[in-house]
């Protein structure tokens, strides 16, 4: 993340050195510990849940968890220093620490950008286009848009470790160890500005407009059907299209229900990193054409902990819009406990996935983009105990129509 320290053609003497206050220290090092204990628990939630649980193996849980890894990156290289020089005042990792820690601070907050615009751009497809998303909007593809983004960001911020650099900051009274940049402000200025503008600005856009057009087909326009009911509909008999359509009454309800709600808990993730880096983005553009920088302590743990808390409240987000997420969530937090006092929840969720995993079609079924598995979570299923003999329950356990 951006430092405000001297540039090195301003090593000199820079008058007396003033410590933080004890208040600072206090109270910003308490702040910048639970935000980051709470994000680097919430996060690695999250990707123990996608990755221990079958039927959240979905494309935008894939590009959840590339977010979660990129939140945590940010947490562990940029909030973990940040206590440290709040106590210290000075660097106290070193020169190749300086390197390592600058660099998994950009890769950890463009990736993060990248998987932010990435599950918007498949949101779009989803939704707007679900004739496309058939064939675009699959697991595999999606592990390799993933793979991609890492990649290109990866060897983006290579650059970084030609960049940094440790210096020393001589007072009249201390020299202080900084972790700063070997060349001048004038060649790193730019640098800063693309980032802006491509890891920043663009994303915000794009997901602004895509987000409108989302908006008008989920909510000023019907769901359009899905052409493989229409196809079975003219194929089956009379019973079975009596079966079908009661089933896909139910299943086109539930869907326009969970693709809402998925919608609306990505486009608040979207809404809050535009809000929570606003302040640092900001500071860092106004700084670049002011002689003095504004450099306020106070204000700059504000814009810091605006930009950690962005880190680590995305698995709240998750668990309060996502009944699918709340009740893994659940799942992982009493892994001591035998979970037998709901059976059916989980034969449920095992027969799902096991359609899935063997369908011939897996890769064409665009629904599994939705959290839209809701019969199997523990908020539904007091409403289906007492309808499972129902035709239509039975009906709506295989959403893949094998």
């Amino acid at each position: 993340m951006e430092n405000f320290t001297a540039s090195p053609e301003m090593n000199q003497t820079l008058g007396t050195w003033t410590d933080y206050s004890i208040q600072y220290k206090v109270i910003s090092s308490l702040l910048l510990f639970v935000i980051c204990a709470l994000g680097i628990v919430g996060n690695v939630m999250v990707i123990l849940v996608v990755l221990t649980t079958k039927h959240m193996r979905t494309p935008t849980n894939c590009y959840l968890v590339s977010l979660a890894v990129a939140d945590l990156m940010v947490l562990t290289a940029a909030g973990l220093p940040t206590i440290t020089d709040s106590i210290f005042g000075s660097w106290v990792f070193g020169h190749y620490g300086c390197l390592c820690i600058t660099y998994f601070q950009y890769l950890g907050i463009n990736a993060s950008s990248c998987s932010i615009t990435a599950f918007t751009i498949e949101r779009y497809i989803a939704i707007c286009h679900p004739i496309k998303a058939q064939f675009l909007c699959t697991l595999s593809r999606a592990k390799k848009i993933i793979l991609f983004v890492w990649a290109f960001t990866s060897l983006y911020c290579v650059m970084w470790f030609y960049l940094s650099d440790i210096q020393e900051l001589v007072y009249d009274n201390i020299t202080i160890i900084t972790c700063g940049y070997r060349v001048s402000r004038k060649f790193y200025l730019p640098i800063y500005f693309f980032d802006f503008g491509v890891f920043f600005v663009v994303p915000l856009l794009l997901s602004a407009v895509l987000y409108g057009l989302i908006a008008r087909i989920l909510f000023l326009n019907p769901l359009p059907s899905d052409p493989k009911d229409k196809k079975k509909n003219g194929q089956n008999d009379h019973a079975v299209e009596k079966k079908s359509s009661c089933k896909n009454s139910r299943h086109s309800s539930s869907t326009a229900t969970s693709r809402r709600q998925v919608t609306k808990m990505l486009a608040v993730v979207v809404i809050l990193f535009a809000v929570l880096w606003m302040p640092y983005r900001t500071l860092v553009v106004v700084n670049s054409f002011l002689d003095q920088a504004y450099l306020d302590s106070w204000f700059l743990l504000f814009c810091r902990i605006c930009v950690y808390l962005n880190s680590a409240i995305n698995p709240v987000i998750y668990n309060a819009m996502s009944q699918k997420f709340r009740a893994a969530f659940r799942k992982i937090c009493r892994c001591g406990r035998k979970g037998s006092e709901k059976p059916t929840a989980y034969s449920v969720a095992l027969t799902y996935s096991a359609v899935k995993d063997t369908s011939m079609v897996e890769s064409t079924d665009h629904f599994t983009t939705e959290l839209e598995e809701l019969t199997v979570t523990d908020d539904l299923l007091s409403e289906q105990k007492m309808m499972f003999q129902d035709q239509c329950v039975y009906g709506k356990v295989d959403f893949s129509e094998a």
